[in-house]
């Protein structure tokens, strides 16, 4: 077998970071015909660190238009939590740089209309950029103009060939789910203005490492983002990053201005002491990566002894949130519907489904009063606070909450 090349800096990489083995995708729910069929197909899942660029990378084992498909289960507005999140950027980002009708908004992976609806309520114009065509056709419902097309540099000159120049991009959770970083960032250098401001948030790989947040790992997402490594992509096509903001959303992401590298935006100390941090870190040394997959094995042993002893006590066991991250930890597991029952998901696009992996039947929400489960283990561990506000009636007959991330707990 050849030894695979970083997808940026085309370094040899010879370094393990973490090697999940065989698993399905993530976001591939089954119908119960497919399900009958039993075709369902796995890839490897092995995560390396370049020694070179130091970009943590997902072997490039399935193409992005075997994830990225018209089936593609994933609408964002079904949390409203990122919905509420997505109101205050456009807030934010409308006053701080004074943006207005006669400016350009442009979102890169803008799924359903989720972040840029909230501008076009402000009478701010927008266009959408969007590869899935059932989430695009949400978006379009809702108001918001989107083009299905997968961006990159051809499709940013494209757009700005016909005049869609803009004053802020905004691409959110979308930097790590690109087989081509270098080729995806050129693309926001052809379309934003030489004043104009990009903004990124992605998770940051330093909270995956020290919370041992495993989960985030799954075949959509090709990288797992340093500043310091998405830095050298970005100067690497004339763009630099120039402001951060640390956000708690999927365990602790980071928000990244960006601008042309010519551009007056000054650099915030905030951006210098997050480099400092991941220095601090060891983030810039190869070393430093090691000793991770003995943490995770750890993990999946506690998981794994907590559902034995409570089928052993008899107690019925269900999950809430049919995400891709759980996916990830239950397949991880080897976890079957044997150990639990069922998952709840507030998606239609995902109800009467079946999980990849572990072929836990999807439900509605509206079923956990049927189903009674004893422990309700929540799966999106970043929206727990969400989920149990939501689901709190189930402690009127004894049930708990149970998270399994960084470590099994029953939550008070």
């Amino acid at each position: 077998m050849t030894t695979p090349l970083c997808r940026f800096c085309r370094t040899p990489l010879v370094h393990t970071f973490l090697d999940l083995g065989d698993q399905p995708l993530a976001n591939s729910y089954l119908t119960a015909d497919q399900l009958a069929a039993g075709t369902e197909a796995s890839y490897p899942l092995h995560v390396r660190v370049c020694h070179s660029c130091f970009l943590v990378q997902a072997d490039d084992a399935v193409p992005a238009d075997a994830i990225f498909d018209d089936g593609y289960a994933y609408f964002s507005s079904y949390s409203t939590s990122w919905v509420e999140h997505a109101k205050r950027y456009a807030a934010a980002m409308t006053e701080r740089f004074g943006l207005g009708p006669e400016s350009l908004v442009v979102e890169v992976a803008s799924n359903d209309g989720y972040l840029l609806q909230h501008f076009v309520e402000l009478d701010i114009p927008v266009l959408g950029v969007e590869p899935t065509a059932n989430t695009a056709q949400a978006a379009i419902a809702r108001g918001v103009p989107t083009e299905v097309m997968f961006f990159g540099e051809q499709t940013g000159a494209l757009l700005a060939s016909r005049g869609d120049r803009a004053d802020l991009m905004a691409a959110n959770n979308v930097l790590a789910h690109v087989p081509d970083i270098a080729d995806f960032v050129a693309g926001f250098r052809e379309v934003l203005k030489d004043e104009g401001v990009l903004t990124f948030e992605f998770p940051h790989l330093l909270n995956l490492i020290e919370k041992v947040q495993f989960d985030t790992i799954y075949h959509e997402h090709y990288s797992y983002l340093s500043l310091l490594a998405v830095e050298q992509v970005l100067r690497a096509n004339g763009l630099r990053p120039f402001d951060v903001e640390r956000l708690t959303t999927h365990g602790g992401s980071l928000r990244l201005f960006c601008c042309h590298m010519g551009s007056g935006h000054e650099e915030s100390d905030a951006l210098v002491a997050l480099r400092e941090e991941e220095h601090a870190a060891g983030l810039d040394r190869i070393d430093s990566y090691a000793g991770f997959a003995p943490r995770v094995e750890a993990v999946r042993d506690s998981f794994r002894a907590f559902l034995a002893a409570e089928k052993a006590g008899g107690r019925r066991i269900a999950a809430y949130g049919a995400a891709a991250k759980g996916n990830t930890f239950l397949n991880y597991c080897r976890t079957t519907s044997n150990d639990i029952e069922a998952v709840f998901d507030a998606s239609p696009a995902k109800q009467g489904r079946f999980l990849p992996g572990s072929h836990l039947p999807i439900l509605s929400p509206a079923q956990v009063r049927e189903v009674r489960p004893d422990d309700l283990v929540i799966l999106p561990w970043n929206l727990k606070d969400e989920i149990m506000g939501q689901m709190a009636f189930i402690r009127d007959w004894g049930g708990r909450f149970v998270t399994a991330s960084p470590e099994t707990r029953v939550l008070p």
